[in-house]
C-alpha cells in the first residue's frame, strides 16, 4: 500500500504540472495524466476557452492521446489522474475507456460525478465500473483552483 501511494502522488505531481499550463492560459487549471505499466502514457489539461470546445477537457485530451498511443480504445490497464473530480462527461468517457482506477486530487461538490452530485463511475447497471481514489495531493490542488478563482474574481471587480 505505501508504494501505491507513493506512485499516486508522483502521478498526481504531474497531473498538477498539466493544470498548471491550463492556468497559463487563463483556464479553470484543471489537468491529467493517464498511466500504463509504471508509465505516463498521455497528458491533459482543461482548453475549453482556448479551444471554444465543450470537449476540450483534460480527461478527454489524455484518453485521445493514451487510446492513440496503445492503439485501442479500451485502456484496461491504466490509472488515470486527474486534479479535480470528473464531470458527467468525463466519468462516461472514462466508464467507457474502461478504465479501471481512477485517482483525484480534489472534489467538486457542484459538478462532479464520481460522488459529490452523482457516482457515474461506480453504476451497478453499467458493464464496467471504476476504482476510485480520491484526496491526493489535495491540498495542493485545492490551492490552484482557488488561487485561480480568486484571481478570477478580482480582475472581473477590477474591471467593473
Amino acid at each position: 500500500m505505501e508504494q501505491v501511494k507513493r506512485e499516486d502522488i508522483k502521478y498526481m505531481k504531474e497531473a498538477i504540472r498539466q493544470a498548471k499550463k491550463a492556468y497559463q492560459l487563463n483556464e479553470v487549471p484543471i489537468g491529467c495524466v493517464i498511466e500504463h505499466e509504471g508509465k505516463i502514457i498521455a497528458r491533459g489539461y482543461n482548453r475549453r476557452n482556448t479551444d471554444k470546445s465543450t470537449l476540450a477537457h483534460a480527461e478527454i485530451a489524455a484518453i485521445k492521446k493514451a487510446s492513440k498511443k496503445i492503439g485501442d480504445w479500451r485502456l484496461e490497464e491504466c490509472t488515470m489522474y486527474i486534479t479535480l473530480e470528473p464531470c458527467q462527461m468525463c466519468a462516461g468517457a472514462i466508464v467507457q475507456a474502461r478504465i479501471p482506477r481512477v485517482v483525484v486530487g480534489s472534489m467538486n461538490p457542484k459538478a462532479g460525478c464520481a460522488g459529490s452530485v452523482i457516482n457515474l463511475l461506480q453504476v451497478p447497471a453499467f458493464n464496467h465500473q471504476v476504482e476510485f481514489e480520491k484526496g491526493v495531493l489535495e491540498e495542493e490542488t485545492t490551492e490552484l483552483l482557488q488561487s485561480f478563482f480568486r484571481e478570477l474574481r478580482q480582475k472581473k471587480k477590477k474591471n467593473n
